[in-house]
């Protein structure tokens, strides 16, 4: 039985908070990832495990798995089902993780859980993110939530959100990052986010990579999970951009099933999210897990911005000067970024650029452009690299620029150089482009 606390916060005292009393990765790092689910099991119990009163759709991979989780509660939307979608990590405002139908979960709530919460807090000693992935899985069982699309946060086997039996499993792919807690291979990496693979429910696999592949399929064959390459099946053909729309062919088995369909985010890397998105809708069909028709489809890939407030991705901020942010931040991330750059017209490259401590920064660094001017800058959390730093590191890879204390300073010093026709690009952290935007 829970002990309640006596002195009753407000939503900033609760924040405040949690944000001091509790270890957060975004903030801290390795010391705030716990290699167990005993904390989030724990909790659950405590609140009458709301993780078991709702569907689940459970989605990881290095990269993507944000923008995939968005398209698809986008979807599920359309198709009228009632949708929780639990991401991370918030760019403006704490309840942006936790959303049903795009709206926000409510601050009292937030704080009345967190205050019927902290005594067993003080004694279980949770992560932020074990409290968190908690709470939002509190207020879809509150809510009574049809589904939910739940996006973990780092890895997959120990993930906090491991606790759920979702009707369907996503990976989206493998790439390098957290090497320093999920392993320094790919096989290894591929390990942890096929823990969330569970027994005899489906599961996609959004790219297919021959590091990777056996990895995926010893853990369904374990699990007696049936699995799907989406790329054996489904591709997809750019069309073009054309009113800030990106439009898009999808071909099952080479046959066009999804003509002309059009996506409010326009990065060439989403043409990957959607075919992984289209993928899991087929497979979602076929047993029945939610019937997902075709208008659904086309109209939650067009209004997913509008559905479920996403931002940060190849988010067009200005247009004069053209005014572009996004949340890559790891070499395959960056890698997609640099396409999209490559690709866009403007006279002069302004780059507004931080990192955290813990990348491989030297790798990104060597990919980027050196005819540009370069504002380095420091996000406002402690893992964030200090600017003389970055700009020192940066000078190796002839990547000239001055060092700002701020990302608001910095950018504020990229418009004033910038004319009408150059591009000023905002990036290299999450905690970059929220502090941008």
């Amino acid at each position: 039985m829970k002990e309640t606390f006596s002195i009753k916060m407000n939503y900033e005292q609760t924040l405040e908070y949690m944000y001091s009393q509790l270890p957060m990765f975004q903030r801290v790092g390795a010391a705030a990832y716990k290699p167990n689910l005993n904390n989030t099991i724990e909790l659950c119990t405590l609140n009458d495990d709301p993780h078991t009163k709702f569907k689940s759709i459970h989605i990881a991979g290095t990269n993507g798995k944000g923008s995939t989780s968005h398209l698809l509660a986008s979807v599920f939307q359309e198709a009228g089902y009632k949708t929780g979608l639990f991401t991370s990590p918030h760019l403006k405002d704490f309840r942006e993780r936790i959303k049903i139908n795009g709206k926000m979960i409510s601050k009292d709530f937030v704080c009345d859980f967190i205050q019927s919460n902290m005594i067993s807090s003080q004694q279980i000693k949770p992560s932020f993110f074990e409290l968190t992935a908690v709470l939002a899985f509190s207020w879809f069982a509150d809510q009574k939530v049809d589904f939910a699309i739940i996006e973990t946060g780092l890895g997959g086997r120990l993930d906090s959100t491991n606790v759920i039996a979702p009707e369907l499993s996503i990976i989206t792919n493998i790439s390098f990052d957290h090497q320093n807690l999920l392993g320094n291979t790919l096989a290894e990496i591929a390990f942890e986010k096929a823990g969330i693979i569970k027994k005899e429910k489906p599961v996609i696999i959004g790219e297919k990579d021959i590091e990777t592949d056996f990895v995926f399929q010893q853990k369904s064959t374990i699990e007696n999970a049936e699995i799907q390459f989406a790329t054996d099946i489904f591709s997809t053909k750019k069309i073009g951009i054309e009113n800030n729309y990106l439009s898009v062919n999808v071909l099952k088995n080479n046959e066009l099933i999804y003509p002309n369909i059009k996506s409010s985010l326009i990065g060439n890397y989403q043409l990957k999210n959607i075919n992984t998105l289209v993928a899991s809708i087929n497979l979602i069909n076929e047993k029945n897990i939610a019937e997902l028709n075709e208008k659904s489809v086309y109209e939650g890939i067009k209004n997913v911005v509008k559905n479920t407030g996403l931002m940060g991705r190849w988010q067009i901020l200005n247009n004069e000067p053209l005014i572009v942010c996004d949340t890559g931040h790891n070499e395959k991330g960056i890698s997609e970024v640099l396409e999209m750059i490559g690709e866009t017209k403007y006279k002069n490259l302004h780059i507004v650029f931080g990192m955290v401590n813990d990348k491989d920064i030297e790798k990104v660094l060597s990919m980027l452009p050196m005819k540009a001017q370069y504002y380095f800058c420091k996000a406002s959390i402690p893992r964030a690299m200090d600017e003389s730093k970055l700009q020192a590191k940066a000078l190796a890879f002839n990547l000239i620029g001055s060092a700002f204390p701020d990302v608001q300073t910095a950018l504020k010093n990229a418009k004033n150089n910038a004319q009408l026709e150059d591009m000023i690009f905002i990036g290299g952290s999450t905690f970059v482009v929220a502090d941008a935007i």
